[in-house]
């Protein structure tokens, strides 16, 4: 590539390598121009100025050429577990549509007049917004996994309903959210290419609720979903990382760890559980060691799904996600049911179907919250923002049944509440700094005396 430009009175003419460049200077002035050969880039002022690339291009560019997806170009493993065939492919075609939509914003912009800076400003705005619907929408869903954890306990001990079976009757309800991929004209059960992994998704999620449920009939409720929330983030970190190449930054990491350890200090046991002398009943230790297991065995299975939609993001929406749940739910649910012996109840009373249809909804409300975050955040981050599920599972619980929690289990709650508190600061604030410094990086390149 030759470009060309005027020095007083002699022609530089400059060769860019992709590694060298040089510069060699002819003395003879008169100068004709090259055909193909750019001598000049319109200036502030001139005609043409707005036609420069937008400040989403310049943003897509520091994307493509950064050092980091460089390096994690480079080093792709020839075959991944959730890669895709027609990865490669895929993205030309949105390459495209995204060239031709860059070229129509920069001609409405032309014609309405809009400078850089407006559309840097339009973009940056829009980033924010779309950063705080997400997170408005996780913070959401570890309100409604809160109220799902008092609302099972409550069937359990006021109705008799066992776990398992609101679990089937919630998956059951659920079936009727095949009508959203019916109304946008999709096939129900994925696109064709992608079915069978949408299927493994579906069997994960399903068998980490069946795990999680099963739980419940062994270990408390609070220890229970304390040790499958501390799994499944913990291990969503390293799935994403193995089977993704998804990094978490360092202060992501520190923020998590922090909430991990939060967790932990709720997992510990009561001050006269761990001095007393008499002897544990061996039944009792091993039903509660099963239902601990069940609970890290569900963290497990989970993260695997955290892991698994976040590779078919781009292919498979939120509501036939929500119908493969369901429907997978309904044949693992019975089976569970069956193979735990768990008995069979009905709800007999207008309260209890209330109750449960209630459940139905928190669950609904949650699943759509972390599922469409992971679209946009790593698996961790939506993981561990749930996190918020054990302390709004504590004080409802307290609202309803008066009962002083342990010293461990308000420091713990505290440091959970505070490290998502900081995640989510930390994700909303920096996206008006990021959104400045690029924009002074393109300013500066804008201003650059070498065109």
């Amino acid at each position: 590539m030759e470009s060309t430009h005027l020095l007083g009175g002699s022609k530089k003419r400059v060769k860019i390598h992709p590694h060298t460049v040089t510069a060699k200077y002819a003395t003879h002035t008169p100068y004709s121009p090259q055909p193909g050969v750019h001598t000049h880039f319109p200036q502030p002022g001139d005609d043409g100025y707005d036609d420069a690339p937008s400040f989403e291009d310049f943003g897509s560019f520091l994307e493509e050429t950064s050092d980091k997806k460089q390096l994690t170009d480079s080093r792709k493993w020839p075959l991944t577990l959730f890669g895709s065939k027609d990865k490669d492919t895929s993205h030309k075609p949105q390459a495209a549509r995204g060239g031709e939509e860059s070229e129509g914003g920069s001609k409405a912009a032309k014609g309405s007049g809009k400078g850089v800076g407006e559309q840097l400003a339009s973009f940056g705005e829009a980033s924010v917004s779309a950063s705080r619907l997400t997170w408005v929408g996780l913070l959401g869903a570890a309100l409604a996994h809160g109220c799902l954890i008092v609302l099972t306990r409550l069937a359990s001990e006021r109705f008799s309903l066992g776990p398992l079976f609101l679990l089937l009757a919630r998956s059951i309800v659920q079936l009727l959210s095949v009508a959203v991929p019916l109304h946008k004209g999709e096939n129900p059960f994925g696109p064709e290419g992608y079915r069978l992994r949408l299927i493994c998704y579906g069997l994960a999620y399903s068998l980490s609720l069946c795990c999680a449920y099963a739980s419940l009939t062994f270990a408390s409720p609070g220890n229970a979903t304390a040790t499958w929330r501390l799994a499944t983030t913990a291990l969503s970190a390293t799935l994403a990382f193995l089977l993704l190449e998804e990094r978490l930054g360092l202060a992501d990491g520190i923020t998590i760890t922090a909430g991990l350890c939060g967790l932990g200090l709720v997992l510990l046991p009561a001050a006269d559980e761990s001095n007393s002398d008499s002897p544990t009943d061996p039944v009792v230790f091993w039903r509660g060691a099963f239902g601990w297991s069940l609970s890290a065995l569900a963290g497990l299975w989970m993260a695997l799904a955290l892991v698994g939609y976040r590779s078919l993001k781009e292919k498979v929406g939120v509501g036939t996600a929500l119908f493969t749940v369901s429907w997978t739910g309904c044949l693992l649910a019975p089976a569970s049911l069956a193979l735990l012996q768990e008995g069979w109840s009905w709800p007999m009373s207008a309260s209890a179907w209330g109750l449960v249809l209630g459940l139905v909804a928190c669950s609904v409300a949650a699943f759509l919250g972390m599922t469409h975050a992971l679209t946009r955040l790593h698996p961790a981050l939506v993981s561990a923002s749930q996190s918020l599920e054990v302390p709004v599972a504590i004080l409802l619980h307290l609202a309803v049944l008066p009962l002083a929690p342990t010293a461990p289990e308000v420091v713990g709650n505290v440091m959970i509440v505070l490290s998502v508190g900081w995640l989510v600061a930390m994700k909303l604030s920096p996206s008006l700094g990021a959104a400045r410094r690029q924009r002074e990086e393109y300013e500066e390149i804008l201003d650059s005396p070498i065109k």
